[in-house]
């Protein structure tokens, strides 16, 4: 696989696409995939069909328990489903900051937030592994199938706890993994910018999250991914195919709730949340 900065690029490049096309990602996986993935927005208040890309694997902000005059995050914003929705929940009160690392997205979210006519959303071009936010500044963070994306997931979940609040709170979807993937899908670029090769192991994940400094940490819901085996036999052969299914390999969809504890100290400087 390519090194953490090529890999940004490719996202850029495939979400910028995305963003650009209204949601289609041609014939390519990044587009079948995270199509296999979503769940259904349409049926939250809240929800914009013109914000909605089928990017997700959850629906992290019907569980993140928003409160009326809560400031949210929503960590990769695209073009502002989330954000929208949490706006709804957080009302005139409150405040809804999507970042993102494509320029495109944010170019889209920023139109339909015109649209609406919300003058408390923004949306804020930059990575989520170095947020362009203040310490202790959140009471919710959101997002949606975008950490399998970034290379540090380790450093973005000290991001988060150094942008919650104490007593702040997070839920967030994501996709993880139980086993090992075959060598053809931890190198297809495809499949990273689909959400797969960039996922970690389950247990690696709720580690970074207990080692950060997380308390309550609850698995709010996980559903099993089934990838065809169409698109699986573009990036394997038959063999290594059925091998994989020999294997038991589980990749899952999850939504995790943690909480940055009242008490926490807030951040000193650059280095003391590593």
């Amino acid at each position: 696989m390519k090194n953490e900065t090529e890999i940004k690029e490719l996202i850029k490049e495939k979400y910028g696409q995305i963003a650009r096309e209204g949601g289609s990602c041609g014939t390519s996986c990044c587009g079948d995939v995270t199509n296999i993935m979503a769940d259904s927005y349409s049926s939250l208040e809240g929800y914009n069909p013109d914000a909605d890309l089928g990017l997700g694997c959850g629906l992290p902000t019907e569980f993140a328990q928003i409160k009326e005059g809560d400031v949210v995050i929503d960590l990769g914003s695209g073009a502002g489903n989330d954000a929208f929705i949490a706006r709804r929940i957080a009302g005139e009160r409150g405040k809804v900051i999507g970042i993102d690392i494509t320029p495109s997205m944010i170019e889209l979210a920023n139109k339909n937030v015109a649209k609406l006519g919300y003058d408390n959303v923004e949306f804020r071009l930059g990575d989520i592994d170095d947020m362009p936010v203040k310490d202790n500044i959140a009471d919710v963070i959101v997002s949606n199938c975008v950490l399998n994306l970034v290379p540090d997931k380790e450093k973005v979940i000290k991001e988060i706890y150094r942008t919650l609040k104490p007593g702040g709170h997070f839920s967030i979807s994501d996709i993880v993994l139980n086993g090992i993937l075959p060598e053809g899908l931890k190198e297809s670029a495809e499949m990273y910018a689909g959400c797969v090769s960039g996922a970690i192991q389950k247990k690696d994940y709720l580690g970074f999250i207990h080692e950060a400094g997380f308390s309550n940490v609850t698995l709010q819901k996980e559903k099993k991914i089934e990838v065809p085996d169409e698109i699986l036999l573009q990036y394997i052969s038959a063999d290594e195919l059925q091998s994989l299914k020999e294997s038991k390999l589980g990749i899952y969809s999850v939504t995790v709730y943690a909480e940055k504890p009242s008490n926490a100290k807030g951040c000193c400087g650059p280095t003391c949340c590593n």
